[in-house]
């Protein structure tokens, strides 16, 4: 008996430390988190019963504010003026789904909580309201691309290099949040089952492509060769390249060709401007599978961006180990192709990087952050995420990207004038249709860009190219941001325009 009650003692007691280490857990360790979540539900009321701070965007257009519903004037709903243009950044405040996108990532300073005092009576009585927010998106660009992609699936980064401001950001597909933000369960319960469930492509509207979905990069990827042979193995730059249709690769009975089996061959410099398979297939033999991965690495692959975002993935390279045995393997990487995939903000990051100097800045939608009174609160500060490359190796790279818009595959896509360095990219998909990701990436201009512009359409017909499809996207968002830049109107009603 005694046995038996020591036994019951003991459990008895062990139970009491789980409930006394959960209330401690609880009490000090994640209150903070319950008490900001939005599942919380004295969160979620309080966002209905006290106006949330506006966001706006650089331009001072409002892109979500707070207005009063009912005849009391004390409760809110939150509104979204320019709706699925910027809904894929801004997201939406629900009572019922809590805060999505950069509703989630500055609810601290969009939320109602205590100011800072300014009078002794505000010591004695603190006042509580909410701040607003200013980003960096030009409403603009974010048409501009909305306009170009023209329903189809796919996404547009334009930023700047200089700084790491995010200029616009556009995917489709996208939704419309002011569903969700109704009060009615039936009503937002709707919109979420409608915004989460995938398309034809299988994209869900409520999942941002610029950030959240990977593609194979194509030929856009051999920038990051070229940097590769650049840093690790400067010789290669000199070493004329058979010219070649179809090259057999090593240890494997297998051959490899040229898009629509062309012939070509050269120099890096030569080869860069047509896209030459061939050719970059044998420089990433002679570079190796770890030089590629440490370069890949090196411009931020297999790393989140450091976006102030939520719910951006990481894009991939292979590590070194993969290659040991897969000489193939880095042949078809060098190119893009095999297990490479990238978001469009990341081969947007690639290409800003190239242009400003070798340095990658921090990409970021945050401006700056006003109090009730107008006074800052916060004001983003750049910062460099990455260096992949010195001044000078950055600077071997831009004029071969200048020669891609001049007379390579981009060649015609944009005005001399605009001065472009560019790099177009078809990846073959290999899926039961055989599509191709097609893309283009660009900085303007090109001696001292201020933009920097990755374009990605999905699942095109085999016989589209990055030039084809990507090409006329670019080309519209690279003049109507040069155009806003300099603080000339831009219409998308010519001809250069769709």
């Amino acid at each position: 008996m005694s046995r038996r009650l020591s036994i019951l003692a003991a459990v008895i007691l062990l139970l009491f430390v789980v409930v006394a280490a959960q209330s401690a857990n609880l009490q000090f360790f994640r209150a903070k988190a319950l008490d900001e979540s939005p599942q919380n539900p004295r969160v979620s009321q309080a966002s209905s019963n006290a106006p949330r701070g506006k966001i706006f965007a650089a331009d001072g257009t409002v892109l979500a504010e707070s207005i009063p519903t009912g005849a009391g004037g004390n409760v809110y709903r939150r509104v979204y003026p320019l709706g699925a243009l910027t809904a894929g950044l801004v997201g939406f405040s629900s009572p019922i789904y809590g805060t999505w996108a950069l509703e989630a990532e500055y609810n601290s300073y969009l939320s109602s909580h205590a100011q800072p005092p300014q009078s002794l009576a505000q010591v004695l009585a603190p006042t509580s309201a909410a701040d607003n927010v200013t980003l960096t998106i030009q409403p603009a660009l974010q048409r501009i691309a909305q306009r170009a992609l023209a329903g189809r699936d796919g996404a547009a980064v334009v930023l700047d290099p200089q700084n790491g401001n995010i200029l616009a950001m556009y995917s489709n597909p996208t939704y419309n949040p002011i569903p969700l933000t109704s009060s009615i369960y039936t009503v937002a319960k709707a919109a979420w089952t409608k915004d989460n469930t995938k398309d034809a492509e299988g994209f869900p509207p409520l999942g941002l492509v610029a950030t959240q979905q990977t593609f194979p990069p194509g030929s856009t990827f051999k920038i990051v060769t070229t940097s590769a042979v650049v840093v690790s193995k400067p010789q290669l730059l000199l070493k004329h390249y058979r010219s070649a249709v179809t090259i057999n690769l090593p240890n494997t009975d297998k051959t490899f060709s040229n898009y629509a089996k062309g012939r070509c061959g050269g120099t890096i410099a030569e080869m860069l401007p047509p896209s030459c398979d061939t050719g970059f297939a044998l420089v990433g033999l002679d570079v190796g599978g770890t030089d590629l991965s440490l370069a890949a690495d090196s411009f931020g692959y297999d790393e989140v961006p450091p976006i102030d975002l939520p719910g951006a993935v990481a894009s991939n390279f292979p590590p070194a180990s993969f290659f040991t045995f897969n000489l193939p393997g880095v042949a078809y990487s060098a190119i893009g192709q095999q297990d490479v995939r990238t978001t469009a903000l990341q081969n947007a990051l690639v290409a800003a990087a190239v242009g400003d100097h070798g340095v990658m800045m921090t990409p970021h939608l945050l401006n700056y952050v006003t109090g009730p009174d107008g006074t800052i609160v916060k004001r983003y500060k750049p910062t460099v995420w990455k260096t992949p490359l010195t001044s000078a190796q950055a600077g071997q790279i831009v004029p071969l990207m200048v020669n891609v818009a001049l007379f390579g595959t981009a060649q015609g896509v944009f005005p001399a004038a605009d001065n472009v360095a560019a790099k177009t990219g078809t990846a073959q998909v290999g899926n039961s249709v055989q599509n191709t990701d097609d893309w283009m990436v660009a900085f303007a201009p090109a001696s001292d860009p201020t933009i920097a512009v990755a374009v990605v359409l999905p699942f095109q017909v085999t016989s589209a190219t990055g030039a084809t499809v990507a090409g006329p996207v670019m080309r519209c968002l690279v003049e109507g941001a040069l155009a806003i830049q300099s603080g000339q109107p831009f219409t998308m009603t010519g001809s250069t325009c769709p």
